[in-house]
C-alpha cells in the first residue's frame, strides 16, 4: 500500500511539473526577446547577419541555409513583414520553410524596428522600407553560395506593398510574391476601402502637425496609439480580434514586435500619408508577380486591386476560408509548395 501511495505521489509530481512547467515556459517564451515563434527545421541552419542600406542604417537579419548547400550557387530570397513584426515571427517562419526547399533566404528587421538600427525607434517610411529590400538583395548577391541572377523577394502584409515597390525599381529582383498584402501608404492616407474624406484627412494632418510642435519641444518622437489593446472587450472588429490572436498571445507574441509590445511613432503619418508607392507597378513586368490572399481576409481587396493594375505576367491566388493572419504562420494554409514552384520556375 505504501508503495502504491508513493507511486501516486510521483505521478502527481510529474503531472504538476508538466502542466506548470509548460505554463511557465510559455510565459518565459513570450517575454524572451531572443525566442522565435516557430521551430527551426532540422534540415536548415540559421545565423545572425547584418548589412547596411544606402541610408547607412544597419539591418539585422537571419540567414537561413539548407544543410545540403555544399558548394552550389543557389536561388535566393529576401523576406520581410508583416508591418510591425520582427524576423523572429512570420518572415522567419517563411524563411525556414523556403530554406528547407533549397533556397538561401534572409529574413530581416526593417529599419528603425526590431534589432535593426535607426533612431528614433518605430518609424516607417515609404522610401526607406522599399530600400530595405534592395539592401537585402545587395547582401544576398555577395554570398558565395548565391547566384545573384536568381534572387526574388517575398513581402508579407504591409511589406507586400514595399516588396512590389522595390521590385519595380530594382531590376535585379527577378520575381516577387506577396501574401496578405497591405499597401500601407494607401491605408494610412485613405483608410480602409478608401473611405477617408478630405475633411477627415485634413483633420488628421492638422493634429499631426500640432504633435510635431510638441516633439520639437521635447526632442522626442512621441509614440502613437498602440496598434492593439492589451485586452479585448469583445466589440472589436473581427480582423482586430484576429490580429490580437496572433500578436498578443503565445502564438506570435514577440517582445520586440511593434504590434505585440509597442506603438509606431505618431509622426509616421508624414511619410505614409503623403508618399504613395506602386506608381510604377506596371514596370515589374516582364518579371512575374504572385499575389496570395485569404478568401475571408479583410485585406483581400488590396491584392485584387493590385492584380487589376499590374501588367502580365501576374497571378492571383485566393486561399479558401483563410483570413489575413492565417497566412502569417499556419503552415498547412500558406501555399509553400506554390511559392516553391513559382520561384523555381522564375529564378532561372
Amino acid at each position: 500500500m505504501k508503495n502504491i501511495k508513493l507511486l501516486l505521489m510521483a505521478a502527481v509530481l510529474v503531472w504538476a511539473q508538466q502542466v506548470f512547467g509548460q505554463s511557465q515556459s510559455k510565459t518565459e517564451k513570450m517575454n524572451n526577446k531572443d525566442h522565435y515563434t516557430f521551430e527551426l527545421s532540422d534540415k536548415v541552419t540559421r545565423q545572425k547577419v547584418t548589412f547596411k542600406n544606402r541610408y547607412g542604417i544597419t539591418l539585422s537579419g537571419d540567414l537561413y541555409l539548407p544543410k545540403t548547400v555544399g558548394n552550389q550557387q543557389l536561388r535566393a530570397l529576401a523576406i520581410s513583414g508583416p508591418f510591425g513584426a520582427v524576423k523572429e515571427q512570420s518572415s522567419g517562419l517563411y524563411a525556414n520553410q523556403m530554406a528547407e526547399r533549397g533556397f538561401v533566404v534572409v529574413a530581416f528587421d526593417p529599419s528603425y524596428t526590431g534589432e535593426s538600427s535607426g533612431e528614433p525607434r518605430n518609424i516607417a517610411s515609404s522610401d526607406i522600407n522599399t530600400e530595405d529590400f534592395s539592401a537585402a538583395v545587395d547582401f544576398l548577391g555577395l554570398q558565395k553560395n548565391v547566384d545573384r541572377n536568381k534572387i526574388g523577394i517575398i513581402g508579407i502584409c504591409g511589406f507586400g506593398g514595399f516588396a512590389l515597390n522595390a521590385t519595380a525599381v530594382d531590376k535585379r529582383v527577378k520575381a516577387v510574391a506577396t501574401t496578405s498584402l497591405y499597401d500601407i501608404p494607401r491605408v494610412n492616407s485613405k483608410d480602409y476601402y478608401d473611405k477617408l474624406t478630405l475633411e477627415e484627412r485634413t483633420e488628421r494632418l492638422e493634429k499631426a502637425g500640432q504633435q510635431r510642435w510638441k516633439d520639437a519641444e521635447t526632442g522626442i518622437a512621441a509614440p502613437g496609439l498602440a496598434p492593439l489593446p492589451e485586452k479585448l472587450k469583445g466589440d472589436e472588429p473581427q480582423f482586430v480580434k484576429e490580429y490580437f490572436d496572433y500578436y498578443k498571445t503565445s502564438r506570435g507574441f514577440h517582445e520586440r514586435s511593434v504590434n505585440s509590445n509597442g506603438a509606431w511613432a505618431s509622426n509616421n503619418v508624414f511619410s505614409l500619408m503623403n508618399m504613395p508607392i506602386l506608381s510604377y507597378l506596371k514596370e515589374i513586368s516582364p518579371r512575374p508577380m504572385l499575389l496570395i490572399a485569404g478568401e475571408k481576409a479583410h485585406s483581400r481587396y488590396m491584392s485584387e486591386d493590385i492584380y487589376k493594375m499590374a501588367a502580365e505576367p501576374r497571378e492571383l491566388m485566393i486561399i479558401p476560408n483563410a483570413v489575413h493572419v492565417d497566412l502569417y504562420d499556419k503552415v498547412d494554409v500558406i501555399p509553400f509548395d506554390k511559392l516553391e514552384t513559382f520561384f523555381i520556375n522564375n529564378l532561372k
